[in-house]
């Protein structure tokens, strides 16, 4: 329960926010099922639901796909596509036989890479990541010089001062775009900058988000 409001305030939402280790053990992430089985092709598949052809990148690009899953779509790439190097990376090791790929388990709020990107993907995977905005920051920072990142993204997810607009105002003053109708958020070229906002903690009872599932709402005060 919230603590009571100070005289003549609003009460403190702040004591019932998760940490990222709290939250990375919570029901609500540990049973996330969004990308599981998700292969390349196909009406739910990568391509489809990121508007990118993964299919169509250049000869050796490298590709890391965050939140993963069980990696099929990586596995699906890679029997297309041999000559790509590909890294996926999930928080829960539940992965299909690697074979040429290189998959990962560790949360995307700490691991850090070794090399760049030429794609940075993450399939419905920030819903449950707790610094949704620092997991975007993160990502960026990996592109190649002419890397892409493209992710699903609802921007209701993000409590902030100023609303959803302030957000996204400061998030395309960083090149990043977003398309509202498909939930996507974009950005071409890696970004090394930093957003006016310090993440507080995250709530793992928001509810289903425009999916249909329980997803995590991430808060956030100003700079």
């Amino acid at each position: 329960m919230a603590k009571p409001p100070a005289r003549g305030g609003a009460p403190d939402v702040t004591a019932d926010l998760l940490s990222d280790d709290a939250l990375e053990a919570s029901s609500v992430v540990a049973n996330r099922a969004m990308n599981r089985e998700r292969r390349l092709a196909g009406r739910d598949g990568y391509s489809r639901v990121l508007g990118f052809d993964i299919p169509g990148l250049p000869p050796g690009a490298r590709w890391l796909d965050l939140c993963c899953g069980s990696g099929r779509a990586l596995l699906d790439a890679a029997e297309a596509r041999p000559d790509l190097d590909i890294t996926g990376v999930d928080l829960v090791g539940y992965f299909a036989a690697a074979g040429p790929v290189r998959l990962v388990t560790a949360s995307i709020t700490t691991w850090e890479p070794a090399d760049r990107f030429d794609l940075v993907t993450c399939v419905h995977g920030l819903h449950y990541v707790g610094d949704k905005l620092g997991a975007l920051l993160r990502a960026a920072s990996w592109l190649s010089d002419d890397g892409v990142f493209v992710a699903n993204f609802d921007i209701t997810g993000v409590q902030a001062p100023g609303g959803a607009r302030r957000v996204l105002r400061a998030l395309r003053e960083a090149g990043f775009t977003y398309d509202s109708r498909a939930h996507r958020i974009r950005r071409d070229g890696p970004f090394a900058g930093t957003l006016p906002f310090r993440y507080l903690g995250a709530d793992d009872r928001a509810g289903p988000n425009y999916t249909g599932q329980p997803a995590v709402r991430s808060h956030y005060s100003a700079l």
